[in-house]
């Protein structure tokens, strides 16, 4: 069950990540034209490089508390 969240989990990540990645060329392309702006959405820009250290860190960390749960269990059996 456990592992089934976690697949879950993945694919919404996966799913955002993509969102903030496209928001990156969006802040500097005019997307109706495929121009450059003039004055690009900085604002954007940030959000989106934020964002995709933020899931990256929060999915480093869910690995990683996997992994010590996985440990444990490993342990435990072997006691």
């Amino acid at each position: 069950m456990a592992l089934q969240e976690q697949i879950l989990m993945d694919k919404y990540l996966l799913v955002v990540l993509g969102f903030l990645m496209i928001g990156i060329p969006i802040a500097f392309i005019e997307p109706a034209t495929g121009e450059l702006r003039e004055q690009p959405f900085i604002l954007l820009f940030y959000a989106s490089i934020g964002g995709i250290i933020t899931v990256i860190v929060y999915s480093s960390y869910q690995a990683k508390k996997e992994r010590q749960r996985a440990n444990r269990e490993r342990r435990r059996k072997f006691k």
